[in-house]
């Protein structure tokens, strides 16, 4: 039997050391060092399916670039996001909370890529659970084969003998290898099979898709090497209780990651959305007080999305802050800027704040939609349906300018808002267009033009 000795792994950045350290010397990590069993024998020659040529320096002006050709997926949200398709040889890994839809995305995308032959490799569900799945997505397809095991080794023995286009592994932390004495999960097991399809990867030239768990914190689980050593990392987020997704880019070695996808969950699968903004605006005949649109950005794609707040007098001593989809910290300083700046009491009371469809915001340019709304639900008067808001609000209440207005601009026209309340400072270089741009400089005046 081949002996086995004992290896300690980082935790946060996968660094192998022979003993126990209180500091990880590569990333300083403190007491993140774990043991784990290791079988001291060559690694296992299955992984080498091809072989990489011969290299040598080669001086940068003689280097030839080469547009890769990138493989179609069938999905129009997914190949935008990968910068046009994945790229032959390529590592994707796709992390997201449990039951969000990522085993169901990639699913669909094998079924729909029916020129190419994909292998969709399982360690989590049986057969007959994956393809309940696939008949509810009604996609039928003879190039998708399904494979349920946990081991590198039988992976690699199908892999060779069946010579797929595309790989497709749920999930990377159900894999084990044979050059490992651990169990399924831990970090040296994730960092050994991850390299192990990456040396695939890049020998066979064949894309692998990889479905990742996060923690509890939000963070993709097992060593940070993993990330680093993928070439794409896609964060599938959203709220369990709606029914839009968003797909984000937080890593593309071979395209941008200001792209996202946004998809709509459905009983007969994920779809993408075309034009989220009409879906995320609720369409009501009847106006209301403490609604405000904003427009913002999600990477490159220009939204409205509306804010829904509520101003009530605090029942108990200690006025309540609560938000859903929007910043807490920043919720807190708009109000004082409303105090301060705008001569709203508003210390003695309860402010909620919740934007619609279960997007979470982040732009900056939906301060002043927030503060508006906070005042029409105060003084309990509607804003007018067809407006709209898209500037950031400093801590002196001066309205600041936000970036690519002229996107924002032509996203409100064309959903038929009339007029948007925008910085002066935006305005230079802004051409006519069908909608009314009122310019304006300071929370007061915002004010006194929306609440005569």
């Amino acid at each position: 039997m081949a002996k086995s000795k004992s290896v300690y792994f980082c935790n946060e950045c996968g660094a192998e050391s022979p003993k126990w350290m209180g500091k990880c010397n590569v990333c300083g990590a403190w007491n993140s060092y774990v043991e784990e069993m290791v079988q001291k024998k060559r690694a296992a020659t299955h992984v080498s399916v091809t072989t990489l040529p011969d290299s040598k320096p080669v001086n940068i002006n003689e280097v030839t670039a080469s547009r890769e050709e990138r493989i179609k997926t069938g999905d129009a949200e997914l190949n935008s996001v990968l910068g046009g398709g994945l790229v032959p040889g390529s590592v994707v890994l796709v992390g997201g909370e449990p039951g969000i839809g990522k085993s169901t995305l990639l699913l669909q995308i094998s079924l729909k890529m029916i020129n190419r032959k994909v292998l969709y490799v399982s360690g989590e569900e049986s057969m007959q659970q994956i393809k309940m799945r696939a008949d509810r997505t009604q996609l039928k397809s003879d190039n998708c084969y399904i494979l349920t095991t946990t081991n590198t080794e039988t992976i690699f023995s199908h892999i060779k003998e069946l010579q797929p286009d595309v790989v497709v592994i749920d999930s990377i932390q159900t894999l084990h290898s044979d050059y490992l004495d651990a169990v399924a999960g831990s970090i040296g097991q994730i960092r050994q099979c991850t390299a192990e399809l990456q040396h695939y990867a890049k020998t066979a030239n064949v894309p692998v898709l990889l479905v990742g768990h996060i923690t509890k914190d939000g963070h993709l689980a097992g060593p940070k090497v993993l990330e680093h050593i993928v070439d794409t990392v896609l964060q599938f987020e959203g709220d369990r209780n709606y029914g839009f997704r968003l797909l984000r880019s937080l890593k593309n070695r071979f395209g941008s990651t200001a792209e996202i996808g946004i998809y709509e969950m459905k009983a007969d699968g994920m779809h993408g959305v075309d034009n989220p903004s009409e879906i995320l605006l609720s369409g009501q005949d009847e106006n209301y007080s403490g609604i405000a649109v904003a427009v913002t950005l999600e990477g490159i794609r220009p939204l409205l999305i509306e804010l829904q707040a509520l101003v009530s007098s605090a029942v108990y001593g200690t006025p309540q802050r609560s938000v859903t989809g929007f910043d807490l910290r920043r919720l807190n300083m708009l109000l004082a800027v409303l105090e301060k700046r705008g001569g709203f009491m508003l210390g003695a009371k309860d402010v909620f704040i919740n934007v619609t469809g279960g997007i979470r915001l982040e732009d900056p340019a939906t301060d002043l939609a927030a503060i508006c709304a906070i005042l029409s639900s105060s003084v309990d008067v509607e804003i007018g349906k067809k407006v709209c808001f898209s500037a950031e609000v400093g801590l002196s209440g001066e309205i600041r300018p936000v970036n690519r207005i002229d996107e924002r601009i032509n996203e409100a026209k064309k959903l038929g808002f009339e007029k948007i309340f925008v910085s002066k400072y935006n305005m230079r270089g802004i051409k006519k267009t069908g909608i009314e741009i009122i310019p304006v400089t300071k929370v007061e005046e915002v004010l006194s033009l929306l609440f005569k």
